[in-house]
C-alpha cells in the first residue's frame, strides 16, 4: 500500500460513529455561518494543537521561540495537566498535534502524553528539529503509538541548513532520522509516518530537489515544502524565495509584496479546532504564537464552557465580519505546502 494511503488509514482508522457525527456537525454549522454572516456553530473540536513547551534548542528567525521573543510566560507542560484538560475532549477529538511553539522532545514527559492519547485513540502528530532523537528516545517515539513526525530539514548542507536553523546541526538531523526508521523497522510498525519538511527560503530554495532525493536515500515516507512565514514582507525580505511557487507573497506592480490569497470573511478552523499552550491557555489558531487572543483558561474553565462561551463566539464572528482587522489573521494564508 502507498504510504500515504497507509497514513490516511491510520487517520481513519480513529474514527467512531461519534466522531464522525462531531465532524457532521462541526461542518454544516460552519457551512451555515458562512452563508448566514453570524456564529452557528455544533459540536466540539475535531483536531487540537497542545504546546509541550516553548523551550527550543534553535534560534531561527521569524520565530518567537527561536529568538526568546515571547511576551507570555514560557515553559514545560504538566503530564497530569494534560491529561485533566485532554479527557474533557477525548470522545469526539480525531486528530491532537503535540507542538504550537518550542522544541516538543525538550518536555520529559512528551511522549508520555503521546502515549496517553495514543491509547485514547487519538491519531498523534508532532514536528521537531530532531536533535534529541537518539536511538532510546526513537524506540521510545515508536513504542509511544506517535502517528505522524514532522523533522524539519532545512538544507542538505551544513552551510546552507545553519543558515536559517541558527545553532543547528545538520548531521544530527540526519542521525536522528536514521535511528528513529530503524526503531520502526526494530519493531515491525509502521508509524509514526515520517516527514521531511523543507521550509522553502531563498538561501536554501536551490536544494530542492537534492532534499528529495536524500528523504528517498534515507527512506522517509515524504517529503513537503511549506511556505515562509515572515513578518516584514511588504518591501521584500531577504528570505523570499525567487520561485514564488514556494512564496506566500506576490509582488505587485507597485513593487510591494502582498499576501496571493484573498482575505475572505471565514476562517475554518474557528469551527474544528483550536491551541492550548502549555499553561492551560486556549487561543483560536496557530497563528496567535504569542497567545495575544487568549479566549479562556482550562485551569479556570471547563473545555466545553469556554468552547461555547461567548468570547469565543464574539471571535467567531469578528472573523466572519472583519478578518482583515485581525492581527494574527493578516499575514495568514491557506495552501501552505506542496507535497511530493
Amino acid at each position: 500500500m502507498n504510504v500515504q494511503l497507509k497514513d490516511a488509514f491510520e487517520i481513519l482508522k480513529r474514527g467512531s460513529i461519534l466522531k464522525v457525527w462531531n465532524f457532521f456537525l462541526l461542518l454544516v454549522s460552519f457551512r451555515i455561518s458562512r452563508l448566514l454572516g453570524k456564529v452557528v456553530h455544533w459540536g466540539q473540536p475535531f483536531s487540537l494543537s497542545f504546546e509541550p513547551t516553548t523551550t527550543c534548542n534553535l534560534g531561527c528567525p521569524e520565530c518567537p521561540s527561536g529568538l526568546r521573543q515571547f511576551s507570555r510566560d514560557t515553559g514545560n507542560a504538566q503530564n497530569e495537566q494534560f491529561k485533566g484538560w485532554i479527557n474533557q475532549v477525548t470522545s469526539k477529538l480525531w486528530y491532537l498535534t503535540f507542538y504550537f511553539q518550542g522544541e516538543p522532545y525538550l518536555n520529559r514527559d512528551f511522549l508520555k502524553m503521546v502515549s496517553y492519547a495514543s491509547e485514547k485513540g487519538m491519531y498523534t502528530a508532532t514536528s521537531t528539529n530532531a536533535h534529541y532523537l537518539t536511538k532510546e528516545k526513537s524506540e521510545e517515539t515508536v513504542k509511544s503509538g506517535l502517528s505522524r513526525i514532522i523533522i524539519s530539514i532545512d538544507g542538505t548542507t551544513q552551510e546552507v541548513y545553519e543558515q536559517y536553523r541558527k545553532r543547528g546541526k545538520l548531521d544530527k538531523v540526519l542521525e536522528g532520522t536514521k535511528n528513529l526508521i530503524e526503531a520502526r523497522q526494530h519493531f515491525k510498525s509502521s508509524t509514526p509516518h515520517i516527514i521531511f519538511q523543507f521550509l522553502v527560503v531563498k538561501p536554501n530554495e536551490h536544494q530542492i530537489e537534492d532534499v528529495v532525493k536524500l528523504g528517498n536515500e534515507l527512506g522517509v515516507d515524504e517529503v513537503r515544502f511549506k511556505t515562509a512565514q515572515v513578518y516584514d514582507y511588504e518591501n521584500g525580505n531577504p528570505l523570499l524565495p525567487d520561485n514564488e511557487e514556494y512564496s506566500r507573497y506576490r509582488k505587485g506592480k507597485d513593487g510591494k509584496f502582498r499576501l496571493k490569497n484573498k482575505m475572505l470573511n471565514h476562517c475554518w478552523r474557528m469551527w474544528q479546532g483550536c491551541v492550548i499552550t502549555w499553561d492551560g491557555k486556549v487561543v483560536p489558531c496557530c497563528f496567535d504564537k504569542d497567545a495575544t487572543h487568549q479566549l479562556g483558561d482550562l485551569n479556570s474553565t471547563s473545555f466545553n464552557t469556554l468552547w461555547k462561551s461567548e468570547p469565543y463566539d464574539n471571535f467567531r464572528e469578528s472573523v466572519l465580519t472583519a478578518r482583515d482587522q485581525i492581527d494574527i489573521c493578516t499575514n495568514c494564508t491557506e495552501g501552505t505546502q506542496v507535497w511530493t
